[in-house]
C-alpha cells in the first residue's frame, strides 16, 4: 500500500480493501477564511486533500451565494443574504402558488454546459474527483418555501408530485452528462434530519425520496461511478435504506445520533465520509474534545480496511487550534513541511 495516489486511496478506502492512512476531505466556506487567510491556507497546505476539482461550475447554481445582497437564482426563486461568507435564504419561491407551476419549467437551456474542463482536470490529477449535487428535497423547498413544502407531503397534495417529478426529470437529465465524463464518483445532497429526528416520517421519505435517490445511484453504477451523499442532521432511520440503493459514502452530523450503534449496525457496509461535530466541538471545544471526539469515531467506525474519511467542515471563527487538532488527531505530523 505504500506510494497510493489519493485516488487509490479514497477508492481502497469505498471498496475496503486497505489502505495507508484515513483518507482526508475538507470543506470550507468562504466566512472561514476571514481574519486569518494565510494562517489557515498554510495549515490546509501541510495536510493536502485527497479529493480534488473538477473543473466544472454548474450554470444552474450559479449565483452570488455568499455576497449579502438580492438575487435571483436559474430556477427563478428570490433570495437574499445579509452576511458576507455564508449562504443566504430563500424568501420569493418561484412556486409559492400551484397556479404558477403551469408555466414553470426547470433551467433545461443550462444542460450540458461548463463540462469542457472535466476530463482534463481529471487527467492532470491524482485526485479522487466527485461531481453531481442533486438535491431534489431541497430544491423543492427553494421552489416551493420550507412552510409549503411540508404541507404538500403531509396533505399529499398531487402538484407535488408533479414537482418532485420535473425536478428529478432535470437532475437525471443533468447526471446523464456528468456518468460521461471522468470524474471517480457523483454526489447527491439533501439534509433530512433535525437535532433529534428524521423531518419527516420514514415511510414518508421512502415513498416519496428513495426512489429518486436509487435511480442517481443506478444511474451511477450502470457508469462504473461511485455513489456519495451528504445529509445534516439525525438520519439513522435511513442509512439501512441508502446502503440498500447502492450509496457507498454518506456524510452525515454524526455527533447527533449515538455513533457507537452507527458503528455496531454498519460499519463495514458503507464508508463514513467524516463528519467531525461543527455546532459545538469544532467551533467552541477544546484542543482536548476535540482529539477526544476524532478518537471516538475512530473507535466506533474506523477499520484499517477502511470505511472512514476524515472530514470536517470549518466556518467562520472556528478556533485555529482546533482546525489543528482535527489534522492531528486524525494524522499525526504534517505530510508537507512548509519549512522545507
Amino acid at each position: 500500500m505504500m506510494g497510493l495516489t489519493s485516488r487509490g486511496r479514497v477508492t481502497r478506502t469505498l471498496t475496503f480493501a486497505g489502505v495507508d492512512r484515513p483518507a482526508r476531505d475538507i470543506w470550507l466556506l468562504p466566512a472561514a477564511f476571514f481574519g486569518r487567510e494565510q494562517e489557515l491556507r498554510d495549515l490546509l497546505a501541510q495536510y493536502p486533500s485527497d479529493f480534488g476539482p473538477t473543473g466544472f461550475q454548474d450554470p444552474a447554481d450559479e449565483s452570488p451565494l455568499y455576497q449579502p445582497g438580492e438575487w435571483v437564482d436559474q430556477w427563478g426563486s428570490g433570495w437574499i443574504n445579509i452576511q458576507a461568507g455564508m449562504i443566504g435564504e430563500v424568501k420569493h419561491p418561484a412556486v409559492d402558488d400551484w397556479g404558477k407551476l403551469e408555466h414553470w419549467q426547470p433551467p433545461y437551456h443550462l444542460l450540458g454546459k461548463g463540462f469542457e474542463q472535466v476530463n482534463r482536470t481529471c487527467a492532470q490529477s491524482e485526485k479522487f474527483t466527485l461531481l453531481g449535487c442533486p438535491r431534489p428535497w431541497e430544491r423543492y423547498q427553494f421552489l416551493r418555501g420550507s412552510e409549503n413544502a411540508y404541507r404538500d407531503l403531509a396533505w399529499g397534495v398531487p402538484e407535488a408530485e408533479k414537482l418532485l417529478a420535473m425536478i428529478h426529470d432535470y437532475y437525471m437529465r443533468h447526471l446523464e452528462y456528468i456518468v460521461k465524463t471522468d470524474v471517480d464518483g457523483i454526489s447527491f445532497m439533501d439534509d433530512w434530519g433535525s437535532e433529534r429526528a428524521l423531518l419527516i416520517s420514514p415511510k414518508m421519505w421512502a415513498h416519496y425520496f428513495k426512489p429518486l435517490y436509487k435511480d442517481y445511484c443506478d444511474l451511477a453504477k450502470a457508469h462504473g461511478k461511485y455513489v456519495f451523499m451528504h445529509s445534516d442532521g439525525y438520519i439513522l432511520d435511513i442509512y439501512e435504506h441508502l446502503i440498500e440503493i447502492g450509496v457507498d459514502a454518506v456524510n452525515s452530523q454524526l455527533f447527533t445520533m449515538p455513533i457507537e450503534e452507527i458503528g455496531r449496525r454498519f460499519k463495514g457496509r458503507i464508508t463514513f465520509w467524516g463528519e467531525l461535530d461543527r455546532q459545538h466541538i469544532l467551533p467552541f471545544g477544546t484542543v482536548s474534545d476535540v482529539h477526544l471526539a476524532v478518537q471516538r469515531v475512530k473507535d466506533a467506525l474506523w477499520d484499517s480496511r477502511g470505511g472512514v474519511i476524515g472530514q470536517a467542515e470549518f466556518n467562520k471563527g472556528y478556533p485555529l487550534e482546533n482546525i489543528r487538532a482535527f489534522f492531528e488527531a486524525w494524522w499525526g505530523e504534517p505530510e508537507t513541511d512548509l519549512k522545507g
